[in-house]
This record gives structure tokens, C-alpha cells and sequence, in this order.
């Protein structure tokens, strides 16, 4: 009775039986803690700088383009370098990218094109290092376990995203930009500190002496030859290209529930409670090995969910919908990162990655666009309903064409796979 009880939380076993995957945790969470006071601090800068919504807008230009541009180069880096070492150099980067960030706000720079550009450096070295980073939970823990690692990841993430802004506030009221950026730096100093800790990770087929090597052929063709990878992200894109609601929010807000900031910031935080709530009970969810069927239909639910929050007329029906959309994000996420990383073998890891993340970035972004598009000629409640059932009819086609998808299961529980060296036979597809 008590093994059911257990089972229906949050898995932690990843915790316990990897010290290089606890260390790998610790130091995420904090350096994610850290970019979230940094993300507002710079939002805040700008606007003092600029006092143009262009000018904030420009911070997405800022980062998105780097992510795009660095993230499929970061892929290629990985499957060709021990793939700590590339974390370990992209991760000094941005530390000394949140030190420049420390140290215009000392000297009060009041050069916005600077302080754009020191945001676009730290994006580039994370971009570099994302791919990279992937791929270490499959390679810490057993197969078994690499879904319950990366629900644990994503809780950190999503507790950063509600602490995080709360304590931008209270420290940039209390000391000022100089402070927040200060705070980054730490953090990510501490993510430098739990990298090193870390074995080696070549690449599968590395010399054994290390250094560079000639990546296989087909690193991101391999996407569109395995119908899981193509399916898996497939799903993701029909869900955010068709149905990503952050950017009708503030119109949401002003014609229905009286344009209030405080009830804005609710929105943002009942996804956010949804997905922590998700990942707090995702022991269950983990656990299921029919992983492809758990994705679509997290995805389905997320979309169903939107469009239910473009009908809702009462406040609390709306948060509901919005938490609903949080938590079945959360399952699609982990589910979707874990089939990802199980179903390319690890020469390919890097590459495959590196596309899992482009679509991770474009995806929302490109959706937020077409869901203002679409409601600056329609309605935000026409935007929002029409994008869900999109998503839903979208990731039915999916489903119904993609059998390999519905019928993937997770490895059964297996030994710890070898990070040393070129041996990782548990990480590769069966």
C-alpha cells in the first residue's frame, strides 16, 4: 500500500542513485533560479533605458535568433567533443557574460545596444552548450529512470519560473540591477562547479584518447528516419505552433476580465502552478512505459484545455483551464524528452538534441505570433479555440499515421548505463 501512495508523487530515485545526476540537478536548478532573476532585471533595465516597448521586444531578438543559429551548431559540437567539456566551456561563457551584465549595471551603463549584447552573448553560450546538456541524464541513469530525471529537472524549472520574478522584485527594490546580476553569476558559477564534478562523456565512437573526432553522417536526417523521433516532435510543434496562448493573455485580460495587471500575472502563474503540481505527481506518470501514447495525449489535453480557456466566462474557470494547460505541458515535455533521448542512438545525440531544441524555441514563439495574428482580425477567444482544436485535429493526424509513436515503449529497468569511455549500451535503442 505504501509502494501505490509512493508511486503517485514525484520520483526521486534519480536523486538517490546517481551522485553525478544529483550534482547535475543541484546545479541546474540553481543557475535556472539565477537566469529567471536575470530575465527580469533585464526586462526592467530596458524599459528604464528605453521606455519603448520596441526596445523590449527587442530583447527577444536578442535571444531568440542566437538560440536558433547557436542551438543547431551546439549539436554538431556535441557529437564530435566529449560533451562535458563543451557544457563546461558554454557554461564559463555565460558566466562571464552575467559578470559583464554585473558590471555595466555598476558602472550605470546607460547603453541599451550593450546590454542587448551582453543578454546575446550568455544566450549564445547556452544555445552552444543546450544540445550537449540533453544528453546527460540517459547518459547518468539508467533507462528506467531517465523520464523520472527529467520530470525532476523540469520541477526545478518551473518552481524558478514562480520564484525566480518574485525574488527579481524584492532584490532590484532593495539593491538595484547591479544585485540581480550579481545573483546570476553565482548561480551560474555554481552550474561551472557541478559540471566539472562530472565524468567524461565522449561521444559513442570517440577515439579513446579523446579529442575531436568526425561525427556519423545523418545526425539530423535521422529525425525523419525513425518514425518515433519525427512523430514525438511533430506532436510538440502541432501543440505550440497551433495553440501557444502567452501572447493573447494581456488581450484576454483586457476585454474580459478588466485589463488588471494582477489578474495578468495570474495567468502566468496558473500554468506555472499547473506544471509544478504535474511534476510533483509525475512519479505515476514516469512510471508508464507506453511513453508515445503518454505525449499525444498530454498534447490533446493541452490543446482541449486552451480552447476551454477561450470559452471561459468566470475568473477561477479560467486559472482551472490554464493550470490544466500547464500540467498536461509538463507530462508532454518529459515524456517527449525522454522518448528523444532513449530512441537516438548516442552518436546522434547532439544533432537530434539540437533539433529538439530549435523546435522547443520556435515552436511557442512562432504560436504566440499566429495566436496575435489571428486575434487582431478575429477575437482572442476565436484565436484560442480555433488553435486548440487545431492542435487536436493536428496531433489525431499524427497518431493515426504514426503506429511506431502509439506503440513505443520506455527500456524496462536495466543496469546503469556506462558514461566512461565509448561503451553506452543502455542508452542505445533496442
Amino acid at each position: 500500500m505504501r509502494g501505490r501512495v509512493r508511486v503517485r508523487f514525484l520520483d526521486t530515485s534519480p536523486l538517490r542513485s546517481s551522485q553525478p545526476f544529483r550534482d547535475l540537478w543541484i546545479g541546474t536548478s540553481v543557475s535556472q533560479l539565477g537566469g529567471q532573476i536575470a530575465n527580469v532585471a533585464v526586462l526592467a533595465q530596458v524599459w528604464d533605458l528605453t521606455g519603448s516597448p520596441v526596445g523590449t521586444g527587442a530583447i527577444g531578438l536578442a535571444t531568440g535568433l542566437p538560440m536558433v543559429l547557436f542551438g543547431l551548431l551546439g549539436g554538431t559540437l556535441a557529437d564530435t567533443f566529449d560533451r562535458r567539456a563543451v557544457v563546461r566551456a558554454t557554461t564559463a561563457g555565460q558566466l562571464l557574460a552575467a559578470a559583464g551584465l554585473c558590471a555595466q549595471a555598476l558602472v550605470e551603463n546607460r547603453n541599451v545596444l550593450l546590454l542587448l549584447t551582453l543578454v546575446a552573448m550568455g544566450t549564445s553560450c547556452s544555445a552552444l552548450g543546450a544540445p550537449a546538456r540533453r544528453t546527460f541524464p540517459v547518459r547518468l541513469l539508467p533507462g528506467d529512470q531517465v523520464a523520472a530525471g527529467l520530470a525532476l529537472t523540469n520541477v526545478s524549472f518551473q518552481a524558478a519560473m514562480l520564484a525566480g520574478p518574485a525574488m527579481a522584485g524584492l532584490i532590484i527594490a532593495r539593491w538595484d540591477f547591479p544585485a540581480a546580476y550579481a545573483a546570476q553569476a553565482v548561480a551560474t558559477a555554481v552550474s561551472v562547479v557541478a559540471v566539472i564534478r562530472l565524468p567524461a562523456m565522449e561521444p559513442e565512437g570517440a577515439d579513446a584518447a579523446g579529442g575531436r573526432r568526425r561525427p556519423e553522417r545523418g545526425g539530423w536526417r535521422i529525425v525523419l528516419h525513425r518514425p518515433t523521433l519525427w512523430g514525438s516532435m511533430a506532436t510538440d510543434l502541432s501543440a505550440t505552433l497551433l495553440a501557444m496562448p502567452i501572447a493573447l493573455f494581456p488581450l484576454v485580460n483586457e476585454t474580459r476580465f478588466g485589463g488588471s495587471p494582477q489578474t495578468l500575472g495570474l495567468f502566468l502563474s496558473a500554468v506555472a502552478v499547473g506544471g509544478i503540481t504535474a511534476g510533483l505527481l509525475s512519479g505515476t506518470v514516469t512510471r508508464w512505459r507506453r511513453s508515445g501514447l503518454v505525449q499525444l495525449s498530454a498534447a490533446g489535453i493541452w490543446g482541449l484545455a486552451l480552447a476551454c480557456f477561450g470559452l471561459a466566462g468566470p475568473l477561477w474557470l479560467a486559472l482551472g483551464c490554464l493550470a490544466v494547460a500547464g500540467a498536461a505541458d509538463t507530462v508532454s515535455v518529459v515524456t517527449r524528452s525522454a522518448l528523444v533521448q532513449l530512441e537516438t542512438p548516442d552518436a546522434y545525440r547532439g544533432r537530434v538534441s539540437s533539433v529538439e531544441h530549435v523546435i522547443g524555441v520556435a515552436g511557442p514563439e512562432l504560436g504566440n505570433f499566429r495566436g496575435g495574428l489571428l486575434a487582431s482580425t478575429t477575437s482572442a477567444a476565436f484565436s484560442l479555440v480555433f488553435g486548440g482544436l487545431s492542435a487536436i485535429l493536428a496531433i489525431a493526424a499524427v497518431a493515426a499515421t504514426n503506429a511506431p509513436l502509439r506503440a513505443y515503449r520506455t527500456p524496462p529497468a536495466a543496469a546503469k548505463p556506462t558514461v566512461q569511455g565509448v561503451a553506452d549500451a543502455a542508452a542505445t535503442p533496442g
